[in-house]
């Protein structure tokens, strides 16, 4: 086998996922993530750390040691290793063993345990098997549809918490805890978000007031985006689903994975 079928082949094992080498490429490293960031959660308890700290770092080792070979090939199989190396997984890839390395040099470098939690966004990249893709298509499109509309949704709440806030402090100040204007936002968006920590809370009635219609008031708007995304992903699924019409018969819709015609049973177009 030469070179160029070599990368071929990697490349359609590691970056394709409609084959069953593919596939198994892809259970294997979401499983291979879902267990490292276990290793780094649990490492993180001082208990076990002690107890088991010298099998936690060979396991660490062996997981970045496949995950360094898997970044590797990637690189080598890649169509363009520098666009590749420069993307968003690509950085992701790196960052993920890159820690381990660092931690060799530094001391006291648990805080490098956090940088490996990115692992978790490789996850993302195993939904691109053929079984998710569908699926994923839905949910970006349906993101991205909706993005002006969570926008000012998002604004709209920044400006509400902004001027209730700025009003509890001028009504409570600073003897009640209000001690600035941004701690009054802090406050104000724990109470849009109906969080509620307690820390801080109005003690006049007039604040009390203000934080009554401000409760209300998050009540009614805290299903503003959910019910704007969920209508934009019915939409998205409708239009997946009505996509489809036979060539033959023009009859329609069919499944987004139907292969042939319900009507007249021709192969409908991919």
């Amino acid at each position: 086998m030469n070179n160029q079928a070599l990368k071929h082949k990697l490349f359609v094992i590691i970056f394709g996922a409609d084959t069953p080498a593919g596939k198994a490429f892809d259970v294997s490293l979401f499983v291979a993530i879902l267990i490292s960031v276990g290793l780094t959660m649990l490492q993180s308890v001082h208990s076990i750390r002690d107890a088991y700290g010298g099998l936690f770092f060979s396991l660490n080792a062996a997981f970045t040691v496949l995950f360094t070979i898997e970044y590797i090939l990637r690189l080598y199989c890649a169509k363009n290793p520098a666009k590749y190396a420069r993307s968003f997984f690509g950085v992701v890839d790196l960052l993920a063993v890159l820690p381990f390395y660092l931690g060799l040099f530094i001391d006291n470098a648990e805080f490098l345990n956090v940088i490996k939690m990115l692992r978790m966004l490789r996850i993302f990249r195993v939904l691109k098997m053929a079984q998710y893709v569908g699926e994923a298509d839905i949910l970006m499109n349906s993101l991205i549809a909706s993005r002006r509309k969570i926008g000012i949704f998002l604004v709209t709440v920044l400006t509400l918490v902004i001027i209730v806030g700025s009003l509890m402090y001028a009504i409570e100040g600073e003897e009640h805890g209000f001690s600035s204007i941004p701690q009054s936002v802090y406050w104000a968006i724990i109470t849009v978000t109906t969080v509620g920590y307690g820390d801080i809370a109005p003690e006049t009635p007039l604040g009390q007031t203000l934080a009554a219609f401000l409760m209300i008031i998050a009540y009614s708007i805290i299903a503003v985006p959910t019910g704007i995304i969920t209508a934009e992903l019915g939409w998205s699924a409708a239009l997946k689903v009505r996509g489809k019409n036979c060539p033959s018969c023009k009859k329609g819709p069919h499944d987004h994975d139907a292969k042939h015609c319900k009507f007249c049973g021709n192969p409908l177009a991919n």
